[in-house]
């Protein structure tokens, strides 16, 4: 009588979980006669009746079977996230929430830094684009999934979270302490630079009214002799943002093309009402840490001759991910799609290639992973310099 009642309960839960994924329940009966999935459960029984631990919950063992079912996909970006990382997840997307200010992801195998988000802790604390986490508070990263390091980073304001970081170039690994902070993400930020260029710094495409705020600057700088869009750091977010944004410098035929299980192409189109004059010069700044949804902006304004991209290469991320809720509070990112920019470049561990490549100088750390302060006094943004420089000579060209 045991084992049949745990393998219900075992079935049950897979089966309301499905519902969340929108997926119905005859697939999963099917899955329950086969081999594979009676072995599943022959196991399930066994640590149930067996384990040394009598304790060991229901949702934990379910939890981490998902979460190996997933990972025998080898792509990280298909993850499951139980109910507080999912929570945390969410946050992020209301614009605010409890944390360093980080972006992570999986690159190479291993736990990397996208971007940190500017003026928070992280970004104070020198982290950089490309750096990889080896420890959270003294836990190794090597294997953890992405959504458990997002859980240990973010906390409690004014708490501290310790990081063990080795940047890509770097010989060895240092410790970097950083206070958690409320982090409120802004989407834009914007200036108005010498020669009548305006500059607008686009952090995020994850909130929802990331494509308003754009909107509000650029209708802002309309009259501008030249504009610079800084994408350097931004990780990305919500594809209709890209593609609302894209459609604000391109006037028609598509801003991104996606391909579907099945091998069916989509084209996204612009939507048929930009904002930017055609005629003005406009300089993208892009870098290691630009992203998804920055990458599918980058992509179109240059494959449509809408921008210069300077910097260095983005990140390489094409694929798409639907988010799916689960019953219990859980959730599930699902890669579902590949992306390619609208003249169907392929980018995915490719990244874009700027028209000007241009690297920023090299900023020094002591041995606290603290960043050295004559070094930052010094600190030259080459990047920015030769935006404004190339904006100058194009409004001298056209005047």
């Amino acid at each position: 009588m045991r084992k049949k009642i745990s393998n219900a309960l075992v079935v049950g839960l897979l089966m309301i979980g499905s519902y969340g994924l929108g997926v119905c329940t005859v697939p999963l009966k099917v899955a329950a006669e086969t081999t594979s999935f009676s072995t599943f459960l022959q196991v399930y029984d066994l640590l149930k009746s067996e384990y040394v631990n009598a304790q060991v919950k229901d949702n934990e063992l379910v939890y981490g079977a998902i979460k190996g079912m997933l990972g025998s996909l080898d792509d990280p970006y298909t993850r499951f996230m139980d109910p507080k990382a999912f929570q945390a997840m969410q946050e992020e997307r209301s614009g605010s929430f409890g944390g360093i200010g980080i972006q992570i992801g999986m690159k190479d195998n291993k736990l990397t830094v996208i971007a940190p988000l500017e003026g928070t802790p992280a970004f104070r604390a020198g982290l950089k684009a490309g750096d990889h986490i080896l420890e959270i508070d003294g836990k190794a990263t090597r294997d953890m999934a992405e959504a458990e390091a997002v859980s240990l980073i973010r906390g409690v304001k004014g708490t501290a979270v310790k990081l063990k970081v080795r940047g890509p170039k770097a010989a060895q690994a240092r410790l970097v302490p950083i206070i958690r902070d409320t982090i409120t993400t802004s989407s834009v930020r914007t200036q108005e630079l010498e020669n009548n260029i305006g500059y607008i710094r686009l952090n995020s495409f994850m909130s929802n009214d990331a494509a308003t705020e754009m909107k509000s600057a650029l209708m802002r700088f309309k009259n501008k002799s030249g504009l610079i869009v800084d994408l350097r750091g931004n990780p990305g977010g919500l594809l209709p943002n890209a593609i609302d944004i894209g459609s604000m410098f391109v006037k028609s035929g598509p801003i991104v093309q996606t391909i579907n299980r099945d091998g069916v192409k989509q084209s996204y189109n612009a939507t048929g009402q930009p904002i930017v004059d055609d005629r003005l010069p406009v300089v993208l700044l892009i870098d290691g840490g630009s992203a998804s949804a920055s990458e599918i902006v980058a992509g179109a304004l240059q494959d449509n001759r809408r921008a210069t991209l300077i910097g260095t290469k983005t990140f390489g991320k094409g694929l798409v991910q639907t988010v799916h809720s689960l019953s219990d509070g859980s959730g599930v990112a699902i890669t579902t799609q590949k992306y390619l920019t609208s003249a169907g470049h392929d980018i995915h561990k490719r990244g874009i290639t700027p028209d000007i490549k241009v690297e920023l100088p090299e900023i020094k750390h002591d041995q606290e992973g603290r960043p050295d302060a004559a070094s930052l006094r010094a600190f030259k943004d080459t990047q920015l310099e030769q935006a404004k420089a190339f904006i100058r000579s194009r409004i001298v060209k056209r005047g």
